[in-house]
């Protein structure tokens, strides 16, 4: 199992996270529903280092059906948001 690093995130044009990113790996841009699968079956994690602390990308199933997020503070925002674009 890889440990992948993200960096960025690719968004639709409702916001949703559609791909994780890190410019320069053979796997980026990853699609968001290779990444649940990734997780999932224990194949690869994904994680973001952010200045404070390192998070884990994990799947949560929402309303609509999985999703990707990562909890950076103690807001219910999905933090993946504010990564830059892919």
């Amino acid at each position: 199992m890889a440990r992948r690093q993200v960096t960025r995130t690719g968004k639709d044009g409702k916001g949703n996270i559609t791909s994780l990113c890190k410019p320069g790996e053979a796997w980026s841009p990853r699609s968001s529903s290779l990444c649940i699968s990734d997780i999932e079956t224990g194949t690869h994690s994904y994680y973001v280092s952010w200045p404070e602390k390192e998070t884990e990308i994990r799947v949560v199933q929402g309303s609509t059906g999985k999703y990707l997020r990562t909890d950076r503070d103690t807001t219910t925002r999905n933090n993946l948001d504010d990564l830059p674009d892919c």
